[in-house]
């Protein structure tokens, strides 16, 4: 699985250094598309459920499944959570990451900070005999101590031959809970935190879930291969 994995790596890596003021949502998937295709990959998200894009682009309120649009412009002091999916060699690959456009507060900085360290935390609990709220319960733990709130009514999930399979992975909960686990899994981790309150609602197209309160919100996500080593991240950038 590494390969589809390390491709969404490579192509979100090139997408945040695309992100200025006054590129559009559109252009960015435009380009994600087009890399994908030229490595010979497939958009995973294209089509799945009736999604019309490669890539899921969500601009500040927007917690998850922002619809990329040419209408939507980027403005400095925007942050834009940007999320693909791959299927390459039979396997999928999916990865997020929020990055800020041009210059933001310190707040939203440390937004954006404190939800990176979450989903590593949330990393460090992969382990053979650990516990799937292990993971779960290290997000939550980290963000909360920071005062910020974990959305609730998205999680992360097993991968492999298919985008999305079990099991799910809740960003909040007790430890040592759920399924035990083991060498071989494979794990979508992703932490979505909202500034604000937790709540969330999905806008009239279908898709673009939003905070409430319309506080700011981020996310990040990495594909990660339990392992008697330990946590193996597939989606970590090359060096």
């Amino acid at each position: 699985m590494r390969a589809p994995n390390q491709l969404v790596a490579a192509i979100l890596a090139k997408l945040a250094a695309a992100v200025a003021p006054g590129v559009t949502t559109a252009e960015l998937d435009a380009l994600a598309e087009q890399w994908a295709r030229e490595a010979g990959g497939v958009p995973a998200f294209k089509g799945y459920r009736g999604f019309p894009a490669t890539l899921c682009v969500s601009v500040n309120d927007e917690v998850v499944h922002g619809i990329p649009s040419p209408a939507r412009v980027l403005r400095a002091g925007d942050i834009v959570s940007i999320d693909m999916g791959v299927k390459l060699g039979g396997f999928y690959g999916d990865s997020a990451l929020t990055v800020p456009v041009g210059d933001v507060p310190k707040e939203t900085t440390a937004l954006l900070e404190v939800t990176r360290q979450s989903l590593e935390r949330a990393i460090a609990q992969v382990r053979v005999g650990g516990r799937l709220s292990d993971i779960g319960h290290a997000v939550q733990e980290w963000v909360e101590a920071h005062g910020y709130s974990v959305v609730r009514e998205f999680v992360g999930h097993g991968i492999g031959e298919a985008l999305h399979e079990e099991p799910q992975i809740p960003n909040y909960g007790k430890p040592g809970r759920g399924p035990t686990l083991a060498e071989g899994m494979v794990l979508a981790i992703e932490p979505m935190v909202a500034m604000g309150r937790p709540e969330t609602k999905v806008l009239k197209d279908g898709w673009t879930a939003v905070t409430r309160d319309g506080s700011l919100a981020a996310h990040f996500e990495h594909t990660v291969a339990v392992t008697k080593d330990g946590p193996a991240v597939l989606t970590a950038p090359a060096a």
